[in-house]
């Protein structure tokens, strides 16, 4: 059994720990920014492979003591990195502390590079390559208030990044978080989905993943498979599987919609090229005059933050035509706006049913649920 750390956007441990329990892992733990968790390498490849909600999966190699910088070298030399990978890969280190008391967190980093390559010199007479940008392999060094911790990356690329090549519009949100996001609303494969502001899509192409029952990491590949102890047959076993369970793609009761013209055709080109093309209704629409198709479904966005004094305004003066359109339009949905401008609520005029703390990036925003229910919505 290996240790790990599954890293995640803030305010999603609890359903990342539910997440990874479905694929085998034990000794779950959540904690700020992640989960520990307990398994072998095939719970390790499944968790990097189904992860919806997951930013990257560490191995845990060594924990120890430290008052000083030559203690993290020791601590690191002693290491047996040659077992954990070949000299012919190249590597990085990325270093982060919580309470650190050293004065240089880039002099760590650079100790440390020093005791794996001097491990590598005396065991196999050469070392390896230092790559920043795209290395195939990362150690990952966590500094608490008095212990070290080194792990060994075994996602390479985050995980949000799905493996899509993708059109990108202004603000766009992690498919992670937005996968997060959708399972707090507790939308189901099955029901109407609706974005009337959906940007780049990235809502609509985690619901399309989540109704196949397509795994988010099969068109990828993984820093585990540049591992020393790399188990190709397992691996290969495991993710055929995936690949085998992947129902076949049918129009969806899943619709985007967006003021700017350019966002719908970022939107449309990004599902086409993930393979979704034709199965998703994405169309111009003002969220003001949208109405929607059924009787009820979850209706989720992302709406601009205005974050400059001039956007503050103008979203202060949309607000209340908003509520009033949910309102006349919207009754017997459950609507959901992930935010940074905490008046939304207020100034919309309905009163939500549930107020969520998330964040995305270091940005701390909010989850609104507003049940649209005839004649039960008060005033914020």
């Amino acid at each position: 059994m290996n240790k790990y750390f599954a890293i995640c956007p803030r305010g999603l441990e609890e359903l990342l720990a539910d997440e990874l329990r479905g694929v085998g892992a034990e000794e779950l733990r959540p904690t700020h920014g992640g989960v520990f968790f307990s398994g072998d390498w095939s719970v390790c490849y499944r968790a990097n492979l189904e992860s919806r909600l997951a930013t990257r999966i560490l191995w845990h190699i060594v924990k120890g003591p430290y008052a000083k910088e030559e203690d993290i070298y020791r601590l690191a030399v002693r290491q047996l990195w040659p077992n954990h990978f070949a000299v012919s890969r190249t590597m990085r280190v990325v270093t982060t502390a919580i309470k650190c008391p050293l004065k240089s967190l880039d002099f760590v980093t650079l100790r440390v590079k020093d005791a794996v390559c001097d491990r590598f010199r005396e065991d196999r007479g050469e070392r390896p390559n230092i790559e920043t940008r795209n290395p195939d392999v990362s150690i990952h060094v966590f500094l608490s208030e008095n212990e070290c911790t080194l792990y060994l990356d075994t996602s390479g690329q985050p995980l949000w990044q799905r493996g899509f090549r993708k059109a990108s519009v202004e603000a766009p949100l992690k498919e992670n978080l937005a996968a997060g996001i959708l399972t707090m609303t507790g939308w189901q494969p099955g029901m109407s989905l609706v974005d009337p502001m959906c940007g780049s899509g990235t809502f609509l192409l985690e619901a399309v993943q989540m109704a196949l029952d397509r795994a988010p990491g099969l068109d990828r590949g993984f820093a585990f498979e540049m591992l020393g102890n790399f188990e190709a047959l397992n691996w290969a076993a495991i993710r055929q599987a995936a690949e085998a369970r992947v129902k076949p793609a049918e129009p969806l009761a899943i619709r985007g919609y967006d003021i700017d013209d350019k966002a719908v055709r970022a939107t449309r080109r990004n599902l086409q090229e993930a393979g979704f093309g034709g199965i998703v209704t994405v169309d111009h629409a003002d969220i003001l005059e949208l109405e929607p198709l059924t009787e009820q479904g979850i209706l989720v966005t992302n709406p601009p933050y205005g974050e400059r004094i001039g956007e503050q305004d103008e979203l202060a003066a949309l607000y209340p035509q908003l509520g009033s359109a949910l309102k006349k339009h919207w009754a017997g949905w459950n609507c959901f706006f992930f935010t940074a401008d905490l008046r939304l609520p207020k100034l919309v005029g309905l009163k939500p049913s549930r107020k969520t703390p998330l964040f995305n990036g270091p940005l701390e925003c909010r989850l609104f649920e507003i049940r649209m229910v005839a004649g039960s919505n008060r005033k914020a």
